[in-house]
């Protein structure tokens, strides 16, 4: 059996778009309901080639508890993509939307799309998954039902668009990254992920930060996050660009000698 990239969702969700764009609209996925399992597939060489998985959101933020199953993994990122999340309010084909009754989507989606469901009195009903939606809805035929979905749901499944893009935001973007469980060097790699835990004396972060500025590397995300099973103590995920390789192997054997645990999570191309 071909081997697929490991994907939190249903196919037809944001995360197989995001797959699309990275390897082809005929690239296979493996489902998984959740990111824990997502991880575990991602890592079996046996049935993937690594996993999608997204990472932060331009609106709602990071997604925390993702760094902290990356961090307990053995995958290395070896990429990223940014999607930009454009939600569609979906029905059977050939529904109007005065026969709309009631709207199902993941609670996210429905948010997202808060002002223009304020513009009607329909019931609005959460569900697990955006994609998901759009398959019961098919499997259903409920004339009264609409979805909020991507265009890949209602494409897979033969549902009619009938409002486009009806997210409050327009620029929502999800950064998604590439998982894999071997290690790579692109020649064009130009970005970083590590993860460092400081010794907790006064000035130690900023001592950290300083020493990645003046190596010449650029810190684009520094993410805080609680160390598991301990009192008050974080360790922190950076985003780091660069010109060379040198410069970004200067900096971090030199951050390694002045925190107390240092993890290389990846090198790779920048996604714009």
């Amino acid at each position: 059996m071909q081997k697929g990239h490991a994907i939190q969702g249903f196919e037809g969700s944001f995360h197989q778009m995001a797959v699309q764009k990275l390897f082809g609209e005929k690239a296979r996925v493996i489902q998984c309901s959740t990111f824990s399992e997502l991880v575990r597939s991602a890592e079996n060489t046996s049935i993937s080639n690594g996993g999608v998985m997204a990472i932060e959101n331009s609106i709602a933020g990071s997604i925390l508890a993702n760094y902290n199953l990356l961090n307990k993994s053995k995958l290395y990122i070896t990429g990223e993509v940014y999607l930009k999340i454009e939600q569609q309010l979906i029905t059977l084909p050939g529904v109007d939307l005065d026969e709309i009754e009631e709207v199902q989507s993941h609670p996210m989606a429905l948010q997202q799309c808060y002002e223009f469901l304020e513009q009607h009195s329909w019931k609005l009903v959460e569900t697990i998954d955006t994609a998901l939606s759009a398959k019961m809805l098919y499997e259903s035929q409920q004339r009264n039902v609409a979805v909020i979905a991507g265009k890949l749901a209602a494409k897979l499944y033969g549902l009619q668009i009938s409002a486009s893009n009806v997210n409050t935001q327009a620029n929502n973007y999800t950064r998604f990254l590439v998982l894999s469980p071997k290690q790579s060097y692109p020649e064009d790699a130009n970005k970083a992920s590590v993860y460092f835990e400081t010794d907790h004396k006064h000035g130690s972060l900023a001592r950290a930060l300083t020493l990645i500025a003046e190596r010449g590397v650029n810190l684009t995300k520094l993410q805080s996050i609680p160390v598991p099973e301990s009192e008050w103590l974080y360790g922190f995920y950076a985003d780091l660009e660069f010109d060379n390789t040198k410069e970004l192997e200067y900096a971090y054997a030199h951050l390694s000698e002045i925190t107390a645990t240092t993890k290389l999570q990846g090198i790779y191309k920048s996604g714009r």
